[in-house]
C-alpha cells in the first residue's frame, strides 16, 4: 500500500551538539513519504532517495515486525520496556495489510492485533534516513597534543554554576567536551569535598571500589598505591585491573601546605595530562606493526597492595583496544606499567620481544614533548596559573597557563594522567563514575530524550 505523506515536529530546544557549536535540535521535521508493502513471509519499507542515495529497500520478517510493535499495549508508557512475552506471539503470525498515517506506519495482524510503529523508528531502519548525531562511536573523538592545547580551550571550561543549574546547558557543555576532548574543566567549583561529591553526582554515581566511593586523601599510604604518596607518578590509566576500567576520573585540590620553613613555590607536585588516543594513533601512523601488536597481544593486570585485595579482570586483555579490527577507531586505552602483570611466554619468545618494542615506541611517544601538557596545581586548584620560579626546565617542557580552572574531570579510558614529586601535605578530592552513566548524561544533556532512547534501541554506530 501507497503510503501517504506524513510529517511530524518535536518541540525544540537550544543544545550543546558540538564542540563551540549551539544550535537547535529540531526533529523529524521533514515531509517523508514512504512506501509499505505486505509481501509473502515479509514486509517491505522503499525508501524513498535521499541525498544523493538512491532508492532503499528494507525487508523484514513479520515476526520482527509484530515482536518490534511500540504500541502502548505493548510498551509499558512509565518504564518505555516491552509489555508483553515475545513467545506468546505466533511463530506463523502474518501481516494483512498495512497504513501509513500521520504519525507512522500502522500494521494489522493475523490475530488482530495492530502494530504501531512511529516515524523516527521507521526511519533507524535505513542509514540515509536515520537521525544523525546521537553516536557514541570513538570515532567521533578530537584528537589533541600539547601543541593544539590552547585551540580547544573555550570548549573544556565550563563555569561551576552552569554545571549545577538545572538548564542542563552547562552540563551539555561539559560532557560534549569529555565525549570529544576526553575532558573538561569546571571552573569556580567551592574548595569543599562536598561541593566536589555534589558535582560529580550530577554527572552519574560515584562508583564504589576498593577504595571506597569519593575520596578525600592525602599522602599517608592509608591505600596501599602509589598514589597515596608523594612521590612521582608517570602519565597512565587507572583501575587497569578491573575487567571495565573505571569511565571517568575527577581530580580536585583542596589544599598544599608546604613543609616548615620551605616556601610554597618549592611544592613541586605538577600535573600531566596526555591523550592516549592521540598518542595511540602516532604510534598506528609510525609504526602499524607494533600497534598491531599492543592491539593483539593479551596482557594480565592486577591490584594486590592491600591485604584484603587481589583483584584481576575476568580476563586478560590488550593495551589497546579498536572498534571494528584493526582499522577501526580506538575505544580504550589500558597504560599502567605499575599494575602490569607478566607479557606471557606462551604468546611465543618473538612475540615477547616484539611486544616490549611495542610498548617501548608507545611510551616514548606518551614521553614526548609533544604529548605531555603539564600543569602547576595550587591550593584550591586543579589545573591554576604556573609558578613562574618552577624548575620547569628539568621536565624540559614549557610553560603553560590553565586560566584558573578548578576541577578537572576525564575519561579514563583515553586521557593518560600523573604528577610529578611534591613537598607538604596536598589533600586532594575526586571519585570514579561508570562509563555508562557518563553516557547517558552526555546524551540526555544533547539530544532529545526521544532520539536518546531510538539510538539506544537501535545502537547504530
Amino acid at each position: 500500500m501507497l503510503g501517504r505523506t506524513a510529517s511530524s515536529r518535536l518541540a525544540s530546544r537550544s543544545i550543546w551538539c558540538r564542540p563551540h557549536i549551539y544550535r537547535p535540535n529540531v526533529l523529524h521535521a521533514r515531509t517523508f513519504q514512504l512506501d509499505v508493502r505486505v509481501e509473502k513471509n515479509k514486509v517491505r519499507f522503499l525508501f524513498p532517495p535521499k541525498n544523493s542515495q538512491p532508492e532503499q529497500s528494507i525487508d523484514v520478517s513479520e515476526f520482527w515486525l509484530r515482536d518490534n510493535c511500540r504500541c502502548q499495549l505493548c510498551v509499558n508508557k512509565d518504564t518505555l520496556q516491552k509489555d508483553f512475552d515475545t513467545f506468546d506471539i505466533p511463530s506463523n503470525i502474518k501481516a494483512e495489510h498495512s497504513q501509513t498515517q500521520q504519525d507512522g506506519v500502522h500494521v494489522t495482524w493475523s490475530d488482530k492485533h495492530v502494530s504501531f510503529h512511529p516515524w523516527n523508528w521507521v526511519k533507524s531502519m535505513a542509514p540515509s534516513h536515520r537521525q544523525e548525531g546521537v553516536n557514541v562511536a570513538p570515532s567521533k573523538a578530537l584528537g589533541w597534543s600539547a601543541n593544539s592545547w590552547d585551540e580547544w580551550a573555550e570548549a573544556r571550561e565550563t563555569d561551576y554554576k552552569d554545571v549545577m543549574d538545572k538548564n542542563g546547558t552547562g552540563m551539555a557543555k561539559l560532557t560534549a567536551a569529555i565525549h570529544h576532548y576526553g575532558l573538561g574543566f569546571v571552573k569556580n567549583t567551592p574548595v569543599s569535598p562536598e561541593a566536589t561529591e555534589e558535582l560529580l553526582e550530577r554527572i552519574g554515581p560515584v562508583r564504589n571500589t576498593h577504595y571506597g566511593g569519593f575520596y578525600d586523601f592525602v599522602p599517608d599510604l592509608a591505600k596501599a598505591d602509589t598514589a597515596y604518596t608523594n612521590i612521582a607518578l608517570g602519565a597512565h590509566t587507572d583501575t587497569t585491573y578491573f575487567t571495565e576500567p573505571t569511565g571517568l576520573q575527577a581530580f580536585h585540590m583542596l589544599s598544599h601546605i608546604p613543609p616548615p620553613g620551605e616556601p610554597s613555590d618549592a611544592l613541586g607536585g605538577e600535573s600531566l595530562l596526555c591523550d592516549g588516543f592521540y598518542a595511540a594513533e602516532k604510534l598506528r601512523e609510525k609504526h602499524p606493526e607494533y600497534f598491531k601488536t599492543l592491539c593483539e597481544v593479551k596482557i594480565p593486570w592486577h591490584a594486590s597492595g592491600n591485604e584484603d585485595v587481589a583483584i584481576a579482570p575476568d580476563a586478560t586483555y590488550p593495551v589497546i583496544e579498536t572498534e571494528s579490527g584493526l582499522d577501526g577507531p580506538i575505544r580504550r586505552i589500558r597504560w599502567n606499567n605499575s599494575d602490569r602483570g607478566v607479557v606471557p611466554l606462551e604468546a611465543g619468545f618473538d612475540v615477547v620481544e616484539r611486544w616490549y618494542a611495542a610498548a617501548r615506541e608507545l611510551d616514548s611517544i606518551i614521553k614526548s614533548k609533544e604529548s605531555e601538557c603539564w600543569f602547576q596545581l595550587q591550593p584550591g586548584t586543579v589545573l591554576g596559573r604556573l609558578n613562574p620560579s618552577s624548575n620547569w626546565e628539568e621536565y624540559g617542557h614549557e610553560k603553560r597557563e590553565a586560566n584558573g580552572c578548578l576541577a578537572v574531570v576525564f575519561d579514563n579510558w583515553r586521557i593518560l594522567h600523573g604528577r610529578a614529586e611534591f613537598k607538604g601535605l596536598r589533600r586532594m578530592c575526586g571519585a570514579y563514575i561508570n562509563r555508562d552513566d557518563f553516557v547517558s548524561r552526555w546524551k540526555l544533556s544533547n539530544y532529545d530524550r526521544t532520539d536518546v532512547i531510538l539510538h539506544n534501541m537501535w545502537q547504530h554506530r
